[in-house]
């Protein structure tokens, strides 16, 4: 703009400022999510006994594809925990820290609890379905259960190594799920998914 000084015009050149309004502060607050008192909680193991643990090593190994994990002995109490899990093969599990890295995986484990000298008692057995209990009595315990991505030939495979069958896919109105048992008579539930005749979306 121009202004006059003694009788002449001078120009100056004006700069635009840019104020910011005030603007009242907020009292500061935590901005935390809640967490729930479980976080950080998962499903480890579930954990049955067994007679023979060579005969269960077989079968949960050798037979459904596990791999053994870790184990550790109790002198004191005479008995053994063994576990395994679907770990992939490509997953290494150190040997001598085994221990350590079963309690801090994310995977699912089996526990087999062996208590010693009962795998050379031929008359020693576990109670593993209702039916080896009396009329009156029921167990809690159901069945493990395992998804396979082809029911029947797993089956097939597994009744061909000797392993019982109670229920085939073609028994019944389930044609999904079969059940077998392992050494000690538990019942493993197999599970198709998806389901023959599903549709993959």
């Amino acid at each position: 703009y121009q202004r006059r000084v003694r009788g002449t015009f001078t120009t100056q050149k004006v700069v635009d400022t840019y104020i910011t309004p005030s603007v009242p502060k907020q009292p500061q607050t935590e901005n935390k999510m809640s967490v729930h008192p479980t976080s950080g909680w998962h499903l480890h193991h579930t954990m049955i006994r067994v007679k023979d643990p060579e005969a269960s090593r077989h079968f949960y190994e050798k037979l459904l594809g596990l791999r053994y994990v870790a184990k550790r002995d109790f002198p004191e109490g005479q008995f053994s925990l063994i576990f395994y899990a679907y770990v992939p093969d490509d997953v290494a599990i150190p040997e001598e820290n085994a221990w350590t890295w079963l309690f801090s995986s994310r995977y699912n484990f089996i526990e087999l609890t062996h208590n010693w000298g009962t795998e050379k008692d031929p008359d020693f057995s576990y109670h593993t379905t209702n039916a080896s209990l009396p009329p009156d009595q029921k167990m809690g315990f159901g069945h493990l259960a395992i998804v396979v991505p082809e029911l029947e030939s797993a089956v097939d495979r597994l009744e061909k190594e000797g392993v019982k069958i109670l229920k085939k896919p073609s028994a019944g109105r389930m044609s999904n799920i079969a059940f077998v048992a392992d050494p000690d008579g538990y019942p493993i539930e197999l599970i198709q998914f998806p389901e023959p005749g599903m549709e993959k979306k």
